[in-house]
């Protein structure tokens, strides 16, 4: 039975800052009850923070999937940005304005200043690599106000929170990817009374939003909740996407908590119930060699409960068991730039040891096999030379290579030997003087989500650096927006000024170059990609469901 929140509302307003409550107002009445946002001081358009969409379970069901929201009397204020999901946290990262909370299911809701009604909604979802993040990172206020498009940013579970996969009753897994259907849901329910066309939603994330959104169009559990996505830097066949053995994982995250008996899953299971929050995101997984961070969406074994994935998503592509949506997908040019502080930590075990640096989802007969590819590989990428200073591009390469652009590339190529036939595919490789530069170079690079971040508005503005913008950058943005805004409305990408952007065939040909100026070109990093699709072809690990013992199997 849904609770019912009296008096939240009052409560909410007797804190409103001044400067809120001078300004207009907008209300709006959804499932829940009415609820009121409020202009945005810069942008046409009124802001609704912090509306629970669901409401995230407690005690020994944590792990499950999520409840239904709250229902309240009076109106809901909606001005709190404050409310983030228990996470990591790490240095810089969260601001201090920020408040982590277990029930942290909420969503924002941008709404342009128009009479229109029905139109176009996206939906935009965090990344974070599954661990960090929250709704309002990166927030879509220009988006919304020059394309007049509707837009939802959300916060959903983290880390072993949201993803620790046991495949029993009380841990059945995927519990932040059923929290990103239970706002697919609630989108569907109520956007209509925001303006927007619950029949017109497109799906939208970055790096592991854009995974989620790779992941979600392969669902039976999110079909016909969006009819359109952008998944940008990241895909379902991402090493750090999928989980290939949930419970080996599980055991080694919960040494590294500190909780001792990991050989039976029931003992292990008690003790991820009753750890504190604190204590369970207390594991640090940014900075593993093997291309993943540890937690992150499974294939679930059936515990009589609604799953989310019950296959990997390779079979699934095979298979050809997914609508075929429009999409615009691709990734910036240097993703490598990721976690580059790890470099220098890493380049002498490199070169001593190379098969330490492997994707997850790789399996092999023999460690014989694992040496022989991992030769094979380091051979392709760095040639017959030392990893070392000098080799620092070949080393963001490979780092982008195995992360994010060549799973992207496996799975056009697998869509398009599945008929799809709308797939607008794209690498952005905008620079100028605030770009990042390359360590040990003068070279600049696009580095991870640099396209989300020229589309949407950059960091969460309560973050203490502040980011200056160049002429040419803030031309690069309005494009961008004008290419993502067409798509969101017509499932186009079109821009005035740039050349027609024709569909892609196998090895993502022809495709855009995104830049200064922008322009058509062939296939997209085919040498590179080829490689590893011969490598996963004879190597692939498919992801499987939690795997227990015959004693345990019977118990639970």
């Amino acid at each position: 039975m849904r609770s019912c929140i009296v008096l939240l509302s009052v409560l909410l307003a007797s804190v409103l800052s001044e400067d809120v409550k001078d300004r207009e107002s907008l209300l709006v009445q959804i499932n829940s009850g009415l609820v009121r946002g409020y202009k945005d001081p810069k942008n046409d358009i009124f802001v609704f923070n912090g509306i629970p969409y669901a409401t995230a379970p407690t005690g020994t069901g944590r792990f499950k999937g999520p409840l239904p929201p709250p229902a309240w009397m009076s109106i809901f204020e909606a001005v709190d940005d404050r409310t983030i999901c228990p996470q990591i946290n790490l240095t810089g990262f969260i601001p201090d304005t920020k408040i982590m909370k277990e029930d942290c299911l909420v969503a924002n809701v941008y709404v342009p200043k128009t009479q229109k009604r029905n139109l176009p909604v996206v939906v935009y979802i965090h990344g974070g690599g599954f661990l960090l993040g929250f709704g309002t990172l990166l927030t879509p206020k220009e988006l919304v106000s020059s394309q007049t498009v509707l837009a939802v940013t959300f916060n959903y579970r983290l880390g072993a929170h949201g993803f620790l996969c046991l495949g029993t009753k009380d841990v059945p897994g995927n519990a932040g990817m059923k929290d990103q259907v239970a706002l697919l849901r609630w989108v569907r329910k109520n956007i209509a009374g925001f303006g927007g066309n619950p029949n017109d939603v497109t799906l939208a994330g970055y790096s592991a939003g854009s995974s989620s959104v790779d992941l979600l169009m392969l669902s039976k559990m999110a079909e016909g909740l969006f009819h359109k996505v952008i998944p940008e830097s990241g895909a379902s066949t991402s090493p750090f996407s999928m989980q290939v053995d949930p419970i080996q994982n599980a055991k080694e995250y919960a040494k590294l908590i500190d909780i001792e008996n990991v050989d039976d899953i029931l003992e292990m299971e008690k003790s991820f119930k009753k750890v504190s929050y604190e204590v369970l995101q207390s594991g640090n997984l940014l900075n593993r060699k093997d291309f993943t961070f540890l937690f992150a969406p499974c294939v679930e074994r059936d515990s009589g409960q609604e799953m989310f994935l019950t296959d990997d998503p390779v079979n699934i592509l095979k298979r050809s068991d997914f609508p075929k949506l429009p999409m615009l997908y691709g990734f910036a040019q240097m993703e490598g730039l990721l976690l580059m502080e790890n470099f220098d930590l890493w380049k002498k075990d490199m070169n001593e040891n190379f098969a330490n640096f492997l994707p997850a989802n790789l399996k092999f007969k023999s460690e014989e096999e694992k040496v022989l590819t991992a030769n094979k590989i380091r051979k392709f990428y760095f040639g017959d030379s030392e990893v070392d200073n000098n080799a620092i591009l070949q080393y963001i390469d490979y780092r982008s290579d195995g992360y994010f652009t060549c799973p992207t590339m496996r799975v056009v190529n697998h869509l398009v030997k599945a008929g799809h036939s709308e797939i607008y595919l794209y690498e952005y490789s905008y620079t100028d003087e605030f770009s990042p530069v390359v360590p040990y170079t003068n070279i600049r690079g696009a580095p991870h989500c640099a396209q989300s971040e020229a589309v949407l508005d950059g960091f969460d503005p309560s973050f203490s650096k502040q980011y200056s913008f160049t002429d040419d950058f803030v031309s690069m943005k309005s494009l961008m927006r004008e290419l993502w805004g067409n798509f969101i409305k017509n499932g186009k990408p079109a821009a005035s000024g740039t050349p027609m952007w024709p569909a892609a065939g196998l090895n993502g040909s022809p495709h855009m170059a995104l830049k200064k100026d922008p322009e058509i070109k062939g296939a997209l990093l085919e040498e590179r990609c080829l490689f590893w699709n011969e490598i996963y072809d004879s190597h692939y690990k498919f992801s499987e469901p939690p795997q227990r013992s015959l004693r345990q199997n019977t118990e639970l």
